[in-house]
């Protein structure tokens, strides 16, 4: 196989993000809102070339590409897109998917234009462990769902400013309520915290059985992530943190979160899993 066919699916799948974030900021900036069905059609096809663009890179490093940085966030926006297409409609706000299509293109754009983050590509990185593999998986969907936490929270941010100054209109009146999104806000959360939680405990039951495989950067950016955003959900359930501060926090964790992509990339370099191999470098 060509070692370029995949990143040139990854490519015409960030085209058609862009496209998508291009309609949905034009629409915005005319005050309008765009076709949610145009931008469900646009995100749809995006995420096709790139689940197949990611089916590629599956079958040349034979497993669940999660081996070098570029793999990690290019899975990390096809995890946001997911989400988006599955749960997005029924949420009927129609500028989550214009947040989804900037998003998406601009991880999927931003991995594609730094060659060194995609330089050495690795192969049986989880030593051929199905249970290994799903926890790595899981743990990147979740951080998809923080995504859309984090678009939802800067959406309650301008809509919570638009109050405050008395700007109802325009733009302003595109936005979901205040308690629409600070509803839907706390569900996102919620699921990313259940989703990375049952991430963490498939991962545990193998560490537990081979500690050697444990890389101790990899575990504490975890360990963090989780802890952060898990202590963010018991507070908001808790309404100790709420308003301004509470979606702030959401929209602060989620850069926090994808920092935390880098030492988890790094634990590839020195991992000592079973059955791993070296990975060739293009």
């Amino acid at each position: 196989m060509p070692p370029l066919i995949d990143r040139t699916w990854l490519w015409i799948a960030a085209t058609c993000y862009l496209v998508g974030a291009v309609l949905g900021l034009v629409a915005l900036l005319r005050e309008r809102r765009h076709s949610r069905a145009a931008m469900y059609i646009i995100l749809a096809a995006g995420y096709t070339f790139q689940t197949f663009g990611l089916y590629l890179r599956g079958l040349a490093v034979h497993g669940c590409p999660l081996g070098n940085k570029f793999e990690l966030i290019q899975f990390t926006a096809w995890s946001a897109a997911t989400l988006y297409l599955v749960i997005g409609p029924a949420f009927r706000l129609s500028l989550l998917g214009f947040g989804t299509a900037l998003l998406t293109a601009l991880l999927s754009i931003g991995a594609l234009l730094v060659p060194s983050w995609d330089a050495t590509v690795r192969t049986h990185i989880f030593g051929g462990n199905a249970w290994i593999e799903f926890h790595a998986a899981l743990a990147l969907f979740s951080y998809g769902v923080f995504g859309l936490l984090a678009l939802v929270s800067i959406m309650y941010l301008v809509r919570d400013y638009g109050l405050r100054n008395k700007r109802i209109g325009g733009s302003f009146a595109l936005l979901p309520s205040i308690r629409d999104l600070d509803q839907i806000g706390l569900r996102l959360l919620g699921a990313g915290v259940i989703l990375l939680a049952l991430s963490l405990a498939v991962g545990s039951v193998w560490w537990r059985r081979e500690p050697a495989t444990v890389n101790l950067p990899k575990l504490l950016a975890t360990l963090g992530v989780f802890a952060a955003y898990g202590l963010a959900w018991l507070l908001r359930l808790r309404e100790q943190l709420t308003g301004r501060r509470w979606a702030q926090a959401c929209a602060l964790l989620y850069l926090a979160a994808l920092l935390s992509i880098a030492p988890v990339n790094s634990s590839r370099h020195a991992s000592p899993s079973a059955g791993m191999t070296k990975g060739a470098t293009r």
